[in-house]
């Protein structure tokens, strides 16, 4: 069973799925749906196109270079196995998967690090605007008291010495 990536989207098209595309010089684009293919014949580029793997592999937002992409690599060539070779393949595979797993979700932590600082100075000022909602207005009366007392506190021991 031979699975193709779509020409437009780079998802993976299955046996029986899609549309083939074949162009005057025998070039074959190959799409996993109506949406790939419909967008491929408006002349769009699948690196404009923000739901393509193209776009987010030029923005940063997918991995483009890891080394357990390798083994997804298309190979042509039939090769025999025998049986102890098959049962190591796969447990490497699921070795692999695992590795993979984490390599995503560093990438994906590493990605969001910009995002964290100014999230959070927003999440802050959202706060300082609606403490109301959080606090009863009585305990923010009394807080502030409180650190009244406490400056004007600091202010006499300040004098005495």
């Amino acid at each position: 069973m031979r699975l193709e990536k779509c020409w437009f989207c780079s998802s993976t098209v299955y046996p029986g799925h899609g549309i083939q595309f074949v162009r005057n010089d025998a070039k074959i684009f190959r799409f996993c749906r109506s949406k790939c293919h419909k967008n491929f014949k408006m002349k769009r580029n699948p690196r404009k196109v923000k739901w393509t793997k193209a776009y987010r592999r030029l923005r940063g937002k997918d991995m483009t270079q890891d080394t357990t992409f390798e083994f997804e690599r298309k190979r042509n060539r039939p090769e025999r196995y025998d049986r102890n070779i098959t049962e190591n393949t796969l447990k490497a595979i699921k070795k692999i998967d695992k590795v993979r797993v984490v390599r995503e979700v560093k990438h994906y932590e590493k990605r969001m690090i910009k995002d964290k600082k100014p999230q959070f100075v927003h999440d802050k000022k959202e706060l300082d605007q609606s403490i109301t909602m959080i606090k009863a207005p009585e305990s923010i009366r009394q807080d502030q008291n409180k650190v009244k007392v406490s400056k004007s506190v600091e202010q006499v021991h300040a004098m005495e010495e």
